[in-house]
């Protein structure tokens, strides 16, 4: 069947539908990744996309029920240069069109997604349509041109309940702006016991959780669209140690006085170079956003630059100078080859540790004998 990808330029692209048949607006995005399309179409942050795969070749290796970073594709379309029907590899479940198909996700294949990458890169991420049948062009634009990007893609991906990964060391509260699986299994590496909150958590109910730190996840769109986050943030910095990651990066940024701006055609792929300014090294690393810090608006915050893109020389890494809290623009759990940035796991679980050396808390059997001391004289 065919499938048309319009964009709202004006630019048509015709191709060979595969997935579900019908049709989805979205912002088209461009992914550089050469492997892990599975994880790409399961990634939370993708909330609301069109995602256009710069690999020519996808889905030869079909899809793996261990390879999901969440329980389901929140994207609202898949656009490759081909799709490959049989996939060749013992670990494969299903394939991807199945799952596409599964998910009501539209695809199309057989186009020119060189052309496509180029003109997003020139002109930056716009407006999409993605439609399979017969539909006239102007029919398809009006559609286009009626619709918005999504503001709410943080309330539709989060965990709606509170709920444990238990373990036997520092309780981490995580807090799911639309985490990727990956986060959770590094904290479960380290026999962390984590309890995943929803994004709209407040801080007194986070403090009556009684983390010993808080990891701020990754998630979709604009880390303005939540700003419930950012005063959740500015509430406990200081008092439990903090570690943000990708939205949890700029949410924390924002909550220290910086600002943030959408890039042109974002970061997304598994081969960014990241310098380290401490140590001048340069890690290789998974991305997915969209918008970044401004870099001048943290010269007169609490915050410094750790860590920045050696492509565009973009903010990606953040340190609080008074308290524990630090943040990184990247995706330290992805390892695209390398697991280079896993390290920033310990060095949260390191500055937790060193937090409650530095800070020791009152035992609690001292505060029970205070209470009711304070009863008794009341």
């Amino acid at each position: 069947m065919q499938a048309k990808l319009l964009l709202e330029d004006g630019t048509l692209f015709t191709g060979k539908s595969f997935g579900s048949v019908k049709k989805a607006v979205g912002e088209v995005v461009f992914n550089t990744g050469i492997t892990g399309y599975q994880e790409v179409l399961s990634d939370p942050s993708y909330c609301g996309q069109i995602i256009t795969m710069t690999y020519p070749l996808i889905g030869n290796y079909g899809i793996s029920r261990d390879d999901f970073e969440a329980v389901r594709p929140y994207i609202h379309g898949f656009v490759v240069r081909q799709h490959e029907e049989v996939p060749s590899n013992w670990r494969a479940e299903y394939t991807v069109d199945s799952l596409l198909k599964e998910y009501e996700v539209p695809g199309i294949s057989e186009i020119d997604t060189r052309m496509l990458t180029r003109k997003l890169r020139h002109f930056g991420t716009m407006r999409g349509i993605i439609a399979t049948g017969d539909h006239s062009v102007e029919e398809l634009m009006e559609q286009v041109k009626a619709s918005s990007l999504l503001s709410d893609q943080v309330a539709r991906v989060s965990t709606k309940s509170i709920f444990s990964s238990p373990g036997n060391k520092e309780r981490i509260v995580l807090v799911d702006f639309g985490s990727k699986s990956g986060i959770l299994r590094e904290l479960n590496k380290r026999d962390c016991d984590v309890i995943v909150v929803p994004h709209d958590t407040t801080a007194d109910q986070i403090r009556r959780l009684k983390p010993d730190g808080i990891l701020l996840s990754n998630g979709p769109g604009d880390p303005k669209n939540v700003p419930q986050a950012v005063t959740m943030i500015q509430d406990l910095l200081g008092e439990f140690p903090i570690f943000g990651i990708c939205l949890g990066h700029q949410l924390f940024a924002l909550a220290c006085g910086a600002d943030t701006e959408k890039l042109k055609f974002g970061h997304r792929g598994g081969n960014h170079p990241v310098k380290e300014l401490f140590s001048n090294r340069c890690y290789i690393t998974s991305q997915n956003h969209g918008y970044t810090v401004k870099e001048g608006s943290v010269n007169n915050t609490p915050l410094e630059v750790t860590h920045i893109n050696n492509n565009d020389k973009t903010v990606e890494g953040l340190k609080h100078k008074h308290v524990p809290a630090f943040s990184v623009q990247y995706h330290p759990e992805a390892a695209p080859g390398p697991f280079d940035s896993s390290y920033l796991f310990d060095d949260f679980i390191n500055m937790i540790r060193r937090a409650k050396t530095e800070n020791p808390q009152i035992p609690r059997q001292a505060k029970i004998a205070a209470m009711k001391g304070d009863l008794q004289n009341a």
